[in-house]
């Protein structure tokens, strides 16, 4: 019987959950969560986690017994320090995961109207807050058509609702306040495309932190592209799904970086599923060095982000 790397035998450990989220706490309190009073953000972010380990768990994300995925998540989020305070971004990061949820809840049902209407819906309730994530509608469309197999009449209508539900309260508060030029300036909005490649408004640490994840996103892509063929159809197709959020959350973000914040937690959301998926089923020398490799570069890139901006007063 052959001897567990270190890599392996964290990676299938029930205590890597309890000990990530150990290292998320802390890392949240050295970022400021009690002085500036984060607690519905990191109310949030935790939540966000557990419901990361529901969805892996519920679709069976990873074949063996893992907390790689919702580990990863926690990991990433709480690197990227800089995306605490707002609390836009944390209902976005919770109603994004709650749609692939719902979403997945359809496969291969095309009459699964319930599950794709509380998905878009969900997509609705995000783009009161980041209307430019109506974007990525054409992709849920997609996906659901030849990934999720539940394409039909029945879902496209439901998809449509869901969109549209938030939208009749917040047209109602509006209407009742006599601000409906505001409602109508939100969809404008979606027209408005900034300056391509305008990188001034993001910073190092920015920069920083969104090479290091889209590199993790594109590694964990290449190896389940690779090994495919040993997971079921379904976690295939689901994965699939994944690197598609990642690919146009990638692009989205280099052609529109002013909406930096809001995508890169999309982002972190796909990467954590793929580099997740990576570390728990690779085993060989060269991972374990890359594994023990990207936790440093992870720590590194969390402490730069967390105490480098105080040298600057």
């Amino acid at each position: 019987m052959r001897n567990k790397r270190r890599q392996e035998r964290f990676a299938l450990s029930r205590f890597a959950l309890p000990v990530t989220a150990i290292y998320g706490a802390l890392a949240t309190l050295a970022a400021g969560v009690i002085e500036q009073e984060l607690w519905l953000q990191t109310t949030a972010l935790f939540a966000a986690t557990i419901m990361m380990v529901f969805m892996n768990n519920r679709y069976s994300l990873i074949r063996v017994y893992s907390r790689m995925v919702s580990c990863s998540y926690l990991v990433l989020m709480t690197m990227a320090t800089f995306l605490f305070p707002s609390i836009h971004g944390a209902i976005i990061e919770v109603a994004f995961i709650a749609a692939c949820m719902f979403l997945f809840n359809a496969y291969q049902n095309p009459h699964g109207a319930g599950a794709v209407f509380y998905a878009f819906a969900m997509i609705g309730i995000s783009s009161i807050f980041f209307v430019q994530i109506l974007y990525y509608v054409p992709i849920l469309w997609f996906i659901l058509a030849t990934n999720i197999l539940a394409l039909s009449t029945r879902t496209i209508a439901a998809s449509i609702i869901g969109l549209i539900i938030p939208y009749w309260f917040v047209a109602g508060y509006y209407a009742s306040t006599g601000n409906m030029q505001a409602f109508i300036d939100h969809f404008c909005d979606l027209a408005k495309f900034g300056k391509l490649f305008d990188y001034s408004m993001i910073n190092n640490h920015q920069a920083v932190t969104f090479i290091f994840i889209a590199i993790l996103g594109i590694t964990g892509t290449i190896h389940f592209l690779r090994n495919s063929y040993n997971d079921k159809i379904k976690t295939r197709m689901l994965y699939e799904s994944f690197i598609a959020f990642e690919i146009a959350t990638i692009v989205f973000t280099i052609l529109q970086p002013q909406h930096f914040d809001f995508l890169l937690r999309i982002l972190i959301i796909s990467t954590a599923v793929l580099i997740g998926h990576f570390i728990t089923l690779t085993h060989t020398w060269i991972t374990n060095i890359a594994f023990h490799l990207l936790i440093v570069i992870t720590l590194l890139i969390t402490a730069y982000n967390l105490w480098m901006p105080s040298l600057t007063f």
